[in-house]
């Protein structure tokens, strides 16, 4: 059992991991610097566990001891952080919805070539995305439509930040992906793979998502950009077709997270 640890005074020097979890700027430098990622409610806290993730450390009011009892034995090391509902607000900046927190490491980035060692048929690609709650919508949407990987672009929004690991319910633990390194210049490397690089945007030449599932691609690569502005010209040039999702009621587009789910969901095989 994992060394429980009754904490009262928000300044404890112990809970570092968990100070002003809302401020995004200063979360990031933190989580960077120290390898971590924050885990919130007891169902992602399990999932984190059951991916492998080690964690640092947990912060439990005490209601939540006893079913999260098999996840702490797993982790004798690990302390565990005994602090009430009130406390865990004092010191994350925000009410803690079901009191439950853990600070988990991060694991190493897999390389892109290692990656498509195994069996990959579709991949879904988030270029640029900067809302964190599109990026767990994007990876739940993945997870859920049977997407063998998932690649996000240097400067996308990170799957490892509270509110993206929380709005994908933890399917970014299940779900393969890395951060690509050079975009969108690894392109190349799908591509010399035998992808279909398939890029959802509004332009003149774009095909529908009927058309693209009509040509029963054996591999695809579908590329969502940023919110609002979308992808940048110099990525459409280097796709194979671009995509678009018929509208009707004189809407234009959907939300990028929408969107993804229903290119995944059209693609499935």
């Amino acid at each position: 059992m994992s060394p429980l640890v009754r904490v009262e005074d928000p300044a404890d020097g112990r809970l570092a991991d968990y100070v002003r979890l809302r401020e995004v700027s200063l979360r990031r430098l933190l989580e960077e610097e120290h390898g971590l990622f924050i885990a919130e409610g007891d169902k992602v806290i399990r999932r984190a566990a059951d991916a492998g993730y080690e964690p640092r450390s947990f912060l439990l009011a005490p209601r939540w001891l006893e079913s999260l009892d098999d996840v702490l034995a797993k982790w004798p090391d690990a302390p565990v952080y005994v602090v009430s509902e009130e406390l865990a607000e004092q010191v994350t900046g925000f009410h803690v919805h079901r009191g439950a927190l853990a600070s988990y490491k991060r694991q190493p980035s897999v390389p892109l070539t290692e990656l498509l060692e195994h069996d990959v048929r579709r991949i879904a690609i988030f270029d640029d995305i900067v809302d964190h709650t599109n990026v767990g919508a994007g990876f739940r949407a993945a997870s859920a439509m049977g997407v063998d990987l998932v690649l996000v672009t240097p400067t996308c929004a990170d799957p490892l930040y509270r509110r993206s690991i929380k709005v994908s319910m933890g399917t970014v633990f299940q779900v393969p992906w890395t951060r690509l390194t050079s975009w969108p210049g690894e392109l190349d490397t799908l591509q010399q793979q035998g992808f279909v690089a398939a890029a959802f945007a509004l332009t003149d030449d774009s095909i529908t998502l009927d058309e693209l599932t009509a040509r029963q691609d054996e591999r695809l690569a579908l590329i969502f950009g940023t919110e609002g502005h979308g992808l940048k010209p110099h990525v459409l040039d280097r796709a194979d077709l671009t995509v678009r999702i018929p509208m009707a009621g004189g809407v234009d587009s959907l939300n990028v997270a929408s969107s993804a789910a229903v290119a995944f969901y059209a693609t499935r095989r």
